[in-house]
């Protein structure tokens, strides 16, 4: 029994170490980078300049089926306090169905504005970009483990913390819109958030932000075929 056990467990060590090494060296690289252009991954976008040293980040892409004016609009109403982030709301808008129509109401949005991350409030991004029709960049601040935000213009950063932003870029492309999300960010202590980056919060913002391009891209074939929306 014992020397069963003494050739099964290093072989799991094995496997477990080489299943590691295929995702970090072949799977992460092709997920951080998903839909995205060798050039676009390489390319610096506006709100990079917020998060000097980033030490994590991915760049995504996808062609969507109208032009940047009427992507906007639904770029400009997201948040749990608004039209929701039309990913898996189960997840991340507390149960409560995206719109999928574009409500007026939400269609003003300023630099400094907080659209909250979470159905609780506790919790926001940050605009800090903004530029119609091209741009949106949202800021997030984050204590760690406690999850509450922090000003980063007042004094130092927390001994733990996540600094990120989230970008959304887009540029004509035919009758549609080359849709290009950045993101960027810096975290404390590396020797803790680089393993949750590597292990979690990477996989779930693939997992996300896919979802949320193809519920994008799905809102707006609707719109061009006049299909009644949900508000």
């Amino acid at each position: 029994m014992r020397e069963h056990r003494a050739t099964v467990v290093p072989a799991a060590v094995a496997s477990v170490a080489v299943a590691l090494v295929l995702y970090a060296l072949v799977l992460r690289p092709r997920m951080l980078t998903r839909g995205a252009t060798s050039e676009e991954a390489a390319r610096s976008y506006p709100g990079d300049e917020f998060i000097p040293g980033a030490d994590g980040g991915s760049t995504m892409a996808t062609t969507l089926p109208a032009p940047p004016s009427e992507v906007w609009p639904w770029l400009v109403q997201m948040g749990c306090d608004r039209g929701g982030w039309y990913s898996w709301d189960r997840l991340d808008n507390g149960g409560r169905p995206s719109v999928d129509r574009i409500v007026p109401e939400w269609q003003s949005l300023a630099v400094g504005q907080r659209l909250t991350s979470v159905p609780s409030g506790r919790a926001w991004f940050t605009v800090v970009v903004l530029v119609p029709e091209q741009t949106l960049v949202l800021r997030d601040d984050t204590r760690v483990p406690s999850g509450r935000p922090f000003d980063p213009t007042e004094g130092r950063a927390p001994r733990a913390f996540v600094s990120s932003v989230w970008g959304f870029h887009l540029e004509p492309a035919g009758a549609g819109t080359r849709l290009v999300v950045r993101t960027h960010g810096r975290s404390r202590p590396r020797v803790l958030t680089g393993p949750m980056d590597l292990l979690f919060w990477e996989p779930a913002h693939f997992v996300m932000q896919t979802r949320q391009f193809h519920n994008l891209r799905a809102r707006l074939r609707r719109a061009v075929t006049g299909h009644p929306g949900r508000p």
